[in-house]
């Protein structure tokens, strides 16, 4: 995967043929259980490559909480989040970004906790995959989300050339407004990922094993009641210091993923795109 060019024109075509920008978020994501193709079982690993295309991919890993009212936060970026996310992270002097979306529930009570994509550098492939999410929009009472199966899944089941050919660590970011869950058990995983030799983990572990190839990011949501709360805050200082980034608004969330973003790839000009390409008009969707 990771085939394929970012074209704002193209993706704005697209936006208001699609009606991203007036649609609803149950009218845009419209799944009503996982989509096969995200599932995890019996996925081996998600591949971030070099190409003559792009010959200097960088990873970035989007990790979208779908529980509760977090639906919110998918729907700004399909309408317009994404795009301007985009534009900035290629103007800033990145050439060949390559996104992957998870979905992340709850463990303990959803049906679907992760959702995997793939990683993609068009931008008709990132549409795709974002749209195909299922917000399923539970979570649980238990003080938490399963964040931690991001880390889990970008340390064990992620290739990426930007650190194995150039010890250039990729972007992970997860997205929400809860705490993570403290652990997840092995029976869990096994039934999550399939067949494997799998073992207890504390968070806390699988947030260092990420560490090893990726710089780790989470974005904390304020504007819901959980998010209001300093606990939750300072909860996910103490695990990430600096590199908790807090979103007062939802529509906060493209320039502090940006900003994430150029921060690991240690570029200090960022470019802030605040409106989107208008299309020519001779210009062909």
């Amino acid at each position: 995967m990771g085939g394929g060019t970012y074209c704002s024109t193209t993706r704005l075509l697209r936006s208001e043929a699609k009606g991203y920008t007036t649609k609803s978020t149950q009218e845009i994501f419209t799944a009503q259980n996982i989509n096969s193709a995200m599932s995890p079982f019996g996925i081996n690993v998600r591949e971030s490559r070099d190409s003559v295309e792009h010959p200097n991919s960088l990873a970035i890993v989007l990790a979208l909480d779908e529980t509760g009212s977090m639906g919110t936060v998918p729907h700004y970026l399909v309408k317009e989040g994404l795009p301007l996310m985009m534009d900035s992270i290629i103007k800033s002097g990145i050439a060949d970004p390559q996104v992957l979306f998870l979905g992340i529930g709850d463990h303990e009570c959803d049906q679907a906790p992760l959702q995997v994509g793939q990683f993609e550098s068009s931008d008709e492939l990132l549409d795709k995959w974002l749209t195909d999410l299922y917000l399923e929009g539970h979570g649980g009472g238990n003080a938490g989300e399963s964040y931690m199966l991001a880390w889990y899944f970008a340390a064990h089941h992620t290739a990426i050339d930007c650190f194995e050919k150039r010890l250039q660590k990729g972007v992970l970011i997860t997205i929400g407004d809860e705490p993570v869950l403290p652990h997840v058990p092995a029976n869990f995983l096994k039934n999550l990922m399939g067949p494997g030799q799998y073992e207890n983990y504390s968070s806390q572990k699988l947030l260092d094993e990420a560490r090893e190839k990726y710089d780790v990011y989470h974005i904390h949501v304020r504007e819901t009641g959980s998010g209001s709360r300093q606990s939750v805050m300072d909860g996910w200082r103490q695990l990430l210091v600096d590199n908790l980034l807090i979103a007062e608004r939802r529509t906060d969330v493209a320039r502090l993923v940006v900003e994430a973003v150029c921060e690991s790839a240690e570029i200090d000009n960022v470019q802030h795109v605040t409106a989107p390409v208008q299309p020519a008009e001779t210009m062909m969707l």
